[in-house]
């Protein structure tokens, strides 16, 4: 896939958002037909699209609508794409809530910061290969714990479907640029995450998504410190991801 570097995350959205509002079906380049009539099997050539960019603090980014039926999309594009970010007081929350051990809990802060302390206050850090080398078999048995499906599938809503600050689960995801794109559908990220729930990392992961602070922040720049107490969930793979799931459905239909 082709990626424009010059244009942004928000530029993006606007650009695929005004491509699809106020068309009809047949109006459509070949990529964007494939798209909403995977979104809306059932669309008629009189009925029109009606799309918008949500600038609110949501997983999805546009609204697509069709006869007042909504269709929710979160659009990414580049490499090393991150699907979620929150503080990690928030995050050690979540697992509480969630009954992950104290145990673990205690481990991954370990791992989070890398200076030895569960609170960041170390004198000393390390590289996330740095401590890898040393404390591995901790490092599994965090991701023995947090890919335990019934926590999975609370992680899939919270990082990759809906988020903190909504309810509204997005329905796809689409990856790329207004005329170079690939799509996956909510159920389809689900059954990915869930297929990879035993794939081995030695970082901390749930399925295929890692799991690390915004920054270590090795070099004590002051500018980068805050950052440290921030997790940041990241989807390496996310294209070949998709890619897949589209060869799979393909050749599934054949």
């Amino acid at each position: 896939m082709k990626f424009n570097k010059w244009i942004n995350g928000f530029d993006n959205e606007k650009e695929i958002a005004s491509d699809l509002n106020g068309k009809f079906i047949d109006e459509l380049n070949p990529l964007y037909r494939s798209f909403i009539e995977e979104m809306y099997p059932d669309i008629q050539n009189d009925e029109k699209i009606i799309c918008w960019v949500d600038e609110t603090r949501k997983k999805y980014d546009i609204v697509i609508s069709v006869r007042g039926s909504n269709r929710y999309i979160s659009i990414k594009k580049g490499i090393k794409n991150s699907v979620h970010m929150e503080g990690i007081s928030s995050f050690i929350h979540f697992l509480i809530e969630n009954h992950v051990k104290r145990e673990v809990i205690i481990e991954y802060l370990k791992y989070h910061y890398g200076d030895g302390t569960t609170n960041g206050t170390g004198v000393s850090r390390l590289s996330a290969a740095e401590y890898k080398q040393t404390y591995q078999k901790q490092i599994d048995m965090i991701n023995e714990a947090f890919n335990q499906e019934d926590l999975l599938l609370k992680v899939i809503d919270r990082f990759v479907l809906s988020g903190n600050y909504s309810n509204i689960p997005i329905d796809g995801l689409l990856f790329g640029v207004r005329d170079d794109f690939i799509w996956i559908k909510k159920e389809d990220i689900i059954r990915i995450i869930l297929k990879k729930q035993h794939s081995y990392s030695t970082g901390v992961h749930f399925g295929p998504l890692a799991v690390q602070p915004l920054d270590r922040c090795l070099n004590y720049n002051p500018k980068y410190e805050k950052q440290r107490f921030c997790v940041q969930i990241k989807w390496y793979n996310l294209a070949d991801d998709i890619i897949q799931n589209m060869n799979d459905h393909i050749m599934n239909n054949r």
